[in-house]
Formats: C-alpha cells, sequence, structure tokens
C-alpha cells in the first residue's frame, strides 16, 4: 500500500521531468531548427508581449519543482494530493507534445494540446481553491498552479490569435488594433472572473506580469503606434492592480 502511495508522485515527477527537459531541447538544439520565440516571431501579432516576459517560465518550472519534489514527504491531504498529481501529469504530457506542435509549425493541433493543458489547471486550481490552506500547502501547491494557471490563461488567448494569424484572418471591417483590444478586455474579464472570487493574487499577478510584457512590447518594438491598444492595455494593468488590493483587503476582512 506504502508502494502505491508513492506510484502517484513518480508518475508526477517524471513527467515533469519529460516536461521540461522538452522545453529546453526546443531552444538548445533547437527543435525543427528554430527556437520557441522565433516561431511566435513568425506570426506576427498586436497581442504577443515582449520577449523578456517569457523569463516566467523559469519561475514556473521552480514553483513546480518545489510541488514536485515536496509531494514524496506530504502527509497530509493524501487523496486531493493524488488527484492533482494525476492530473499536473496529463498537462505536462500535453506541454511536452505542444512544444513540437508549436516549432514543426501545426499551429491547430498546438491550440487543442494547449486547451488540454489549460482545462487541467482548471481542474486542479478548483480543488486547491476549495481547501483551507495551511502555510505549506500554500507554498507547495496552490501557489505552483495559481502562477502556472495565470500564465497559460494568457498564453491560450495568444496561441488562439497565432492560430488566427495563421489562417490568414485579417478581421476585416474592423482593425488589428481593434480586435487586439476587445481580445485584451475579454482576457482582463477572464482574470477578473477567477481572480477576484478566488482571492487569487498570483494569479492576478500573472496577469500584471502578461500585460507589462504587451505594453513593453508595444512602446519599444512597435514605438507606440498602436494608441488604442496603448490605452486599453494600460486601463487593463490599473483595473488588474485594483483588482490585487480588493484582494487584500478581502484577506484581512476574513481574518477579522
Amino acid at each position: 500500500m506504502k508502494n502505491r502511495s508513492f506510484l502517484v508522485p513518480i508518475v508526477a515527477a517524471l513527467t515533469y521531468v519529460l516536461m521540461v527537459t522538452i522545453n529546453a531541447l526546443a531552444n538548445i538544439l533547437p527543435i525543427a531548427g528554430m527556437n520557441t520565440g522565433a516561431v511566435s516571431d513568425a506570426y506576427p501579432n498586436l497581442f504577443a508581449p515582449a520577449g523578456l516576459t517569457f523569463s516566467i517560465w523559469g519561475l514556473i518550472y521552480l514553483l513546480l519543482a518545489i510541488h514536485t519534489i515536496f509531494q514524496f514527504s506530504a502527509k497530509d491531504q493524501l487523496p486531493l494530493r493524488k488527484r492533482i498529481g494525476l492530473i499536473f501529469s496529463l498537462s505536462s504530457v500535453a506541454n511536452a507534445l505542444w512544444i513540437f506542435t508549436w516549432h514543426y509549425q501545426y499551429i491547430a493541433l498546438s491550440v487543442v494540446l494547449m486547451l488540454v493543458i489549460l482545462i487541467s489547471l482548471i481542474l486542479i486550481n478548483r480543488l486547491t481553491s476549495a481547501q483551507k490552506l495551511g502555510t505549506a500547502f500554500y507554498w507547495t501547491v496552490r501557489l505552483p498552479f495559481s502562477v502556472y494557471f495565470g500564465w497559460i490563461t494568457v498564453a491560450t488567448i495568444a496561441n488562439i490569435t497565432t492560430f488566427l494569424v495563421d489562417l490568414g484572418w485579417s478581421g476585416t471591417p474592423f482593425s488589428e488594433s481593434f480586435w487586439t483590444s476587445l481580445v485584451l478586455v475579454v482576457g482582463l474579464i477572464i482574470g477578473l472572473s477567477w481572480g477576484l472570487p478566488t482571492n487569487d493574487k498570483a494569479y492576478l499577478f500573472t496577469f500584471i506580469w502578461a500585460f507589462l510584457g504587451i505594453l513593453i512590447k508595444h512602446t519599444s518594438v512597435f514605438a507606440s503606434a498602436y494608441l488604442s491598444v496603448l490605452i486599453t492595455v494600460s486601463l487593463c494593468l490599473v483595473a488588474l492592480v485594483y483588482a490585487i488590493v480588493l484582494t487584500y483587503r478581502v484577506g484581512k476582512v476574513h481574518e477579522n
């Protein structure tokens, strides 16, 4: 029985290592002769953030590594951790497969795999947000998956945007800046609809990081040429900062 209890953590650890290895090789080799960012640049659009924004993957991998290691020593909430481990394993395999579809530019299939990752993280975060959190549980379970979920939410929007570019969709009769502004607002609504009810600060902070990346891209690469996008992303950032302030206020009320 004890050996069985370690089976899920072992599978989760192996699939985590697989995911990180494939993602590293994608840029070291690189797979299909292009690194991950170069593929993104091959489908230019106004939603893609500045390259430095993707450095968040380092934090995500670190947090997930902490979760992966800690699951071997955790003694509490074992049924919950087992469910999370199984879903996490699925998301890690989907993440590794996504790299191949992205680098070989099977964009439609990459969207499908991105949705598998997103749905997996929705399920995990629904499980974690429903729990009374101890400090250890927060730092080793909820925080890693909140940050991962936040980034994948934005990445899914970006992936779908790339798919539309791949299809050659022009958005006529509206301009690209109009559609980008609309997508930013939709992204904001999605972020707030999860972050506020669950009081998930880490998720909201991840959105701020992503939207800051878009702002930086527009003020540097695009030289502020798309004013409507600049205004929209700036207002979205203000809304996200205010949302985080609200989560802190709610937290203090609950403590009292």
